[in-house]
């Protein structure tokens, strides 16, 4: 006896959750199978599984979910070409280079404030927050920041934002 696919089975086979599948069907990548009459549960078909095993491949390779319906589009297009895909994915690691380099410019910059950071001491003193604020329009937080006394009880001043 085969086993009915319902919503659970496919996420189970699919390697995703439920809500990820229901999540997909709001999206209109994968199709909600009809609900049958009465009190029956819905049915899928073994294309949802691959399906949503292709969509969680892409998803995993960096693809937005507009451009896994490209994908899908041409999957399903008996006269797309093979350049159309590669294409895209070139696209895509285009994009990957991009952000691997700019995550590089942060880690440097994380670098640089870190190596000058006392690590002790009051705010006042604190080179990280002196060097986030010394960015465009934060010279008036900077001045906010230092107008607030502290409270005579001892708590820490609140920052208004």
């Amino acid at each position: 006896m085969v086993a009915v696919l319902t919503i659970g089975r496919v996420a189970r086979q699919a390697g995703v959750n439920v809500e990820t599948i229901r999540f997909y069907e709001r999206q209109g990548i994968i199709q909600q199978p009809p609900k049958p009459q009465g009190s029956g549960v819905r049915v899928y078909s073994d294309t949802t599984v691959a399906r949503v095993r292709f969509i969680r491949e892409a998803q995993q390779l960096g693809f937005t979910l507009r451009e896994i319906r490209e994908l899908l589009a041409l999957r399903a297009d008996p006269a797309a070409d093979c350049s159309e895909v590669r294409e895209q994915a070139t696209a895509k690691l285009e994009d990957v280079h991009r952000k691997i380099e700019r995550l590089r410019q942060i880690g440097t910059a994380l670098e640089t404030v870190i190596a000058t950071c006392p690590g002790q001491g009051g705010l006042q003193s604190c080179t990280i927050i002196d060097a986030l604020e010394s960015q465009p329009g934060a010279r008036q937080a900077k001045a906010a920041r230092s107008s607030i006394s502290a409270p005579k009880d001892g708590a820490r001043a609140r920052r208004s934002t």
